[in-house]
Formats: C-alpha cells, structure tokens, sequence
C-alpha cells in the first residue's frame, strides 16, 4: 500500500516553510530605486524648456518666444512639480507654469478617429492637477481612438489672471492643435476641450470667447492667425463659474456655440452644480443643439467628504462604484453619438446640427410672449 501522508505534521512543515521564506526575504537586498522618474528642465536664461511628463509626449510652447501674452521677466523660470508620495514617477501637480504649452499623446492609426481632446485639469487656480485630471485620461482615450493633449496653462497663484491669460492659454491651444492636424493626423473639425473644476472656467469660455480672441489675434505678426480657436466640442467637469454664473455681464452666445457634456454631483457639490446649470441654462435658453448635463446625486466635489466618511476623487477612479463614478463612460456615449468616434474626415453630426441650427431664425426666449399677429387694416367701404 502506497505511503499515508503525514497530515498532523503538515502544521509544524508549514510553519518551517514560512520561518525559511522569512529567513531568505531579509537577506534581499533592498529594491531598486523607480527608473524613468520624470523632471522638469532647469532654469536658464532662455524660456524655459516645458518637459513631457508621460513617455512619448510632443511638447510645443503655446507662444514663440518673445510673444506679449508671456511675462518676460518669468519666462525663464522652472516648473515645480509635486509628486505622489506612494506612486514613484507620477506628478500630482504642477506650479510655476510661466511658458504654457501643450503635450500632444497620439493614437495608432488603425485606431485614430481623427479626435482630439484638450485636458485643462483643476486645482483651483493654485496648482494644476495633471496627474488625476489630465494624465490618466491619456490611455483611457486611446481605447476609443481619441487623442489627447495635455494643456499646461497660466495660474493665479503664479500671478496670472485666469479669466483673461488661462482662458487665452486655452483658445491658443486650441488654434495650436488644430494647426498641427495635418502632421499629427488629426481631423481639424475634431478638436475640443475638456476641463476639470478649474480647468472648467477654461473650457466654458473657449465656446463661446472663440469669435473675439480670433479678431484680436488675426494680425500678420501673429504664426497662427487664420487659424480658428472654436472647439469643435465642449466637456464641462465639476466646473467653476462660467461666463455665465450669476454676477456675471453674461457675454453674447454666438450661434456656432459648438456642443457641451456638463457633469457635477448635485447637492453634495451645490455650488459647483450651480454652475454648471448656469451654463446649460444659457445654452438651453438660446437652442444650442446638443448640450447634455449629467448631475448626480450621489457625489462631492474632489476632495470633500462623502457619507460614509471616504473622501471623492477627481478624474477616472471608481469613487467606491457609485454611479458618478462611471461618468467617463456617459461622456463617451455622448462623443459617439455626434459622431466624433468616426473615421477622420467624415463629417459629425455635431458639425452637420450646428449646421442645420444656423438656418433656423432663433428661438423665442424663456417666458417671453408671442410675437402677436400683423393687423390688416379693413379694406374701405365703398
């Protein structure tokens, strides 16, 4: 009869087996250091030189050099980034951005639909979160065939005003991403933006600013004039106030506004949601065609706490599987339903509504009464 198996001593051979695994795990030495930790350039007395912060990025400053909209007394200044403390190589934010520029992340051809999505990631004007609201969306992205620029705009904190120089970072990337379509294979009426809470406050005014920014730039000395900055769409995340937030001189809607996605949380972000009612409320009141607005009911904004004690994340995480967690997920609904997940070159149905909208004579406003019937005058009596 073949051996019976010790089974009492396997208790006292597991136990030797862990003493020897414990035994050889402190004669490891320790691991290696992270490889490829990313870092910004040095300071010098030329602009400074912005660096990719993912492998394979295009870094191309927003302005030439000697360009008015940059501070010449800081141009040459380095960024500062602040990393993860858990994650090696991964930049939480960026401070000290005096040279804006963007960072083109392309697709495979055999997956590019020809779209392009601006990432203008929050923190409040104070730092820039490219790591959860700009960096992690790049591989998300590619899986659709869209793709993906990282905007390194201006801050407050740095002495910036963001209403004027972020936003005008915002509409000059865009003109700079649609004059590199060729090159980078991109379709030129494919190119949007999509901004985080902070970003938001860019993303909202590039649809409608387009017009204005595009007549005071349109000068011979300008490299990129005659290049329209009009996103070909519009993504509103958590958002800041709009040029429409109450307090506002609400500027004139342009007919072309081109189409938005808006999402926030709603009573757990009150403010924020606010906000971006006061967007869709201005698009929705003058017909802008296809403008969706998810708000969710279970949420918060970055950072803040939710019931269960848990604080809400930005960008792509789960958020514990609750709905809002998901959202990446409606906005690509959205994307493809315009018909931006096409081949490059066909024509989207956000292009060929806008297209069909301007025919039409404006809507009547909210609540405003019928234009009342012309009085006939009685024909004489003879």
């Amino acid at each position: 009869m073949p051996a019976m198996f010790p089974w009492r001593a396997l208790p006292r051979a597991v136990s030797f087996l862990t003493i020897a695994i414990l035994g050889a795990q402190t004669s490891l030495p320790p691991p290696p250091a992270p490889q490829r930790v990313p870092a910004p350039a040095a300071a010098t007395a030329a602009p400074y030189a912005p660096q990719a912060i993912l492998p394979g990025g295009v870094v191309v400053p927003l302005y030439p050099a000697g360009s008015p909209f940059l501070n010449a007394g800081k141009v040459n200044e380095a960024e500062v980034y602040n990393m993860s403390q858990a994650v090696p190589a991964r930049i939480n934010s960026i401070v000290s951005i005096h040279n804006p520029s963007i960072e083109f992340h392309p697709v495979d051809r055999s997956l590019n639909t020809g779209a392009a999505i601006i990432l203008a990631a929050g923190g409040g004007h104070n730092t820039l979160n490219v790591g959860a609201e700009a960096a992690d969306f790049v591989p998300f992205f590619y899986n659709y065939g869209i793709n993906t620029v990282i905007l390194r705009n201006r801050l407050r904190r740095d002495g910036y005003n963001p209403r004027v120089d972020a936003v005008n970072d915002a509409l000059q990337a865009i003109r700079l991403v649609r004059a590199y379509a060729k090159e980078w294979n991109l379709d030129p009426r494919k190119i949007g933006i999509m901004g985080f809470s902070a970003g938001a406050e860019l993303s909202a005014p590039s649809a409608v600013l387009f017009d204005t920014f595009d007549k005071e730039n349109a000068g011979a000395g300008d490299p990129l004039a005659g290049v329209p900055s009009r996103p070909d769409f519009a993504g509103i995340i958590y958002p800041g106030p709009s040029p429409f937030a109450r307090g506002r001189t609400a500027p004139e809607i342009p007919r072309n506004t081109p189409p938005a996605w808006i999402m926030c949380a709603g009573a757990g972000d009150r403010i924020h949601a606010l906000w971006a009612v006061d967007y869709y409320m201005a698009m929705l009141n003058v017909g802008v065609p296809n403008v969706e607005m998810m708000l969710y009911g279970h949420g918060a904004h970055p950072g803040q706490t939710l019931p269960d004690g848990s604080r809400m994340t930005a960008g792509l995480t789960d958020r514990g599987g609750i709905p809002i967690g998901a959202w990446q997920y409606r906005f690509i609904d959205w994307f493809r339903d315009l018909g931006f997940l096409e081949k490059p070159g066909v024509e989207t149905k956000a292009a060929r509504d806008t297209a069909r909208f301007l025919t039409k004579a404006p809507p009547r406003p909210f609540g405003a009464a019928a234009p009342s019937a012309p009085v006939v005058p009685a024909a004489p009596k003879p």
